[in-house]
């Protein structure tokens, strides 16, 4: 009986003693599968595990079921909560990444901006490397110099002295009303006439300052240097005659008379009605349109403009021919054949100075409003002349219609038939002097005699 207790005693320990291993090892898997629970969360798989599980409907009638469900709540709390970390962090990164993107574009672009609107080199003429100097020059205040042309009878002999300002693409060469007079009207008529590269053109050095006040300045400054005396003519074709009304109103004083050859106009003087220069400016041809716009608005993108490829540029500068007018075409022979013995004389200096610099200046906003211009002969003494064709395709008569009308003291000459090159017209250039020098009236019915 003893023997038996004792027994029962030992099998007793032995079954505690494998009851508290039992509870030690489960408690040990358990900890063990807390830790790779722990270890699983850093792991995507494991979500899609729990979403698997989700699946499977929890045992509500258990309180370890109600355990396991309130886990796995708190499972799905903390997935959702590192998801939209992780949604953050990737926004976060995107939007980082496209800022950076966004700043290197805009300093590309800044970039680009910057080196079209530099102006290019201009080769100077008898600097290293540059044009030869084959004209006569003066050097002017400023230090600049300017080059000329003499046409006609010496100054001594000369009863009347003219200064020419060419137009656009042009050069002091190329100046039409001494170009088609007869010998014989010269001495008639005792004329002298000198032309002159405006600056930037030819052979006359570039003024990035130009204006409409520096260029009249210039003109005096050659009658003076050249010795023609207190007053003289000036007559302006074109480009040249938007110089005119700046002789006009910066050294009227200077002037014996002045003609004005189908004038460039600036559509944005004030003194136009806005409809009229509107309907004016519509006129033009698309591609010009947005070559004045740029000038304008933009002067900077001007040589830019001009020059590139995507867009067609001034279709002046690109020779268009629907610029021209009939009588244009039938006159163009007689000015290529006077151009072309001197070729490439206007740009030799480059184009950013001469064609480009024109459209700035004379597109740009001027220091005045022509039509607020007064009469500088008021005495008599001089005269005041706008000649103009009516089929003119680079100048609308409307404008310059309007301007007679605002500016009495003009003689306005409308020429019917009559294009943009009407100076070349045979007989035109001794009509437009005789009327200018000896105020002589010329019937003007039509140019086909002309």
């Amino acid at each position: 009986m003893q023997l038996g207790k004792e027994q029962f005693r030992e099998s007793l320990t032995v079954f505690s003693s494998s009851l508290q291993l039992d509870i030690s090892r489960r408690d040990q898997i358990e900890h063990g599968k807390r830790l790779s629970n722990l270890n699983s969360l850093r792991h995507p798989g494991f979500w899609v595990e729990k979403s698997l599980t989700f699946i499977r409907k929890p045992n509500r009638t258990s309180s370890k079921s109600c355990t396991d469900e309130i886990t796995y709540i708190s499972l799905v709390s903390m997935q959702k909560t590192i998801s939209l970390f992780n949604h953050k962090c990737l926004f976060h990164f995107l939007s980082g990444m496209l800022k950076e993107i966004t700043v290197v574009l805009l300093i590309v672009l800044l970039a680009w901006i910057y080196q079209i609107s530099q102006p290019p080199t201009t080769n100077i003429c008898g600097s290293p490397g540059g044009p030869a100097i084959t004209a006569p020059r003066i050097k002017l205040r400023d230090g600049r110099h300017l080059a000329y042309k003499e046409h006609g009878l010496s100054k001594d002999l000369a009863k009347h002295k003219i200064i020419f300002i060419h137009g656009f693409t042009s050069s002091r060469h190329d100046a039409v009303i001494a170009a088609y007079l007869s010998q014989d009207v010269v001495e008639e008529l005792g004329v002298y006439v000198v032309s002159f590269d405006r600056p930037g053109y030819g052979e006359s050095d570039p003024d990035p300052n130009r204006t409409m006040k520096s260029l009249a300045m210039d003109v005096e400054q050659l009658a003076d240097q050249l010795g023609l005396g207190s007053k003289f003519y000036v007559v302006g074709s074109s480009m040249g005659g938007q110089a005119i009304w700046g002789c006009l109103r910066y050294i009227p004083h200077r002037l014996a008379g002045a003609t004005l050859l189908a004038p460039v106009i600036n559509y944005w003087w004030p003194g136009f009605p806005a409809k009229l220069s509107q309907k004016a400016y519509y006129q033009q041809l698309a591609q010009d349109q947005w070559a004045l716009r740029v000038a304008r608005y933009t002067p900077w993108l001007t040589h830019w403009w001009n020059t590139q490829k995507l867009f067609p540029p001034s279709s002046v500068i690109a020779g268009r021919p629907e610029n021209f007018a009939p009588q244009d075409i039938q006159l163009m022979s007689k000015k290529i054949a006077q151009k072309q013995q001197h070729k490439g004389e206007p740009v030799k200096q480059g184009v950013y100075e001469s064609l480009h610099r024109d459209l700035m200046i004379g597109f740009g906003s001027w220091e005045f409003d022509p039509m607020d211009l007064e009469n500088p002969f008021p005495e008599g003494g001089g005269s005041v002349h706008i000649w103009q064709g009516d089929e003119d395709r680079l100048v609308p008569v409307i404008l310059q219609r309007y301007i007679s009308e605002k500016l009495p003291w003009i003689q306005y000459h409308e020429l019917p038939g009559s294009g943009h090159l009407f100076p070349h017209a045979d007989g035109m250039c001794e009509a437009i002097l005789k009327v200018l020098l000896l105020d002589q009236k010329v019937a003007l019915s039509s140019t086909e005699n002309l």
